[in-house]
């Protein structure tokens, strides 16, 4: 009798997680780019970003906190002190992004990284972010995945969009927001 052994995911820790890390970097350096994952998934960008030394939450699926958690070794903390957060039910947004961190003056990069899955809520959650008035160079990046697995990205530094036609046309352009 032979045992069989399967893999439960078909994601190579060294070479996916560079092209994922590459994907996240075209995103966050071309804001309003939307960038095809191909065949990554969230999973796949908490695989890349996350291990022991950050920490995390996932707001709206306690299993995928449980599998970030068994895949990455990072350790899940209360939404004030996260590194970064992970949206999987939209009504959970505005809480999240009124109480990530946002860094200090001294280290705006100890902000948190807010990831939301699903589409048409970019509108919505970069308003709820202008609205913090974060002191520059303080602030939240935003990424955004589509179950289409598109990824959009609005790091801390973007200025406010305050023209709405501008961003009617963004979104029509990149054809992934309502």
């Amino acid at each position: 009798m032979t045992l069989q052994l399967t893999k439960k995911y078909n994601f190579d820790p060294v070479l996916d997680s560079q092209k994922v890390y590459r994907l996240i970097l075209e995103a966050m350096s071309h804001p309003g780019r939307v960038v095809d994952m191909g065949e990554y998934t969230v999973l796949s960008v908490a695989r890349t970003l996350l291990d022991n030394e950050v920490s995390f939450i996932v707001l709206g699926s306690p299993e995928f906190a449980d599998e970030i958690a068994s895949l990455t070794l990072a350790k899940q903390e209360p939404l004030e002190s996260a590194d970064y957060i992970f949206i999987c039910d939209p009504g959970e947004m505005q809480t999240a992004i009124q109480s990530a961190k946002c860094g200090t003056l001294a280290d705006p990069h100890k902000s948190a990284t807010v990831v939301i899955q699903g589409s048409g809520l970019e509108k919505e959650a970069t308003a709820l972010r202008d609205a913090q008035n974060y002191e520059y160079p303080q602030g939240i990046d935003l990424l955004f995945i589509s179950g289409a697995g598109e990824l959009f990205a609005v790091p801390r530094l973007v200025a406010k969009w305050n023209h709405r036609e501008e961003l009617s046309a963004l979104q029509r352009r990149i054809g992934i927001m309502a």
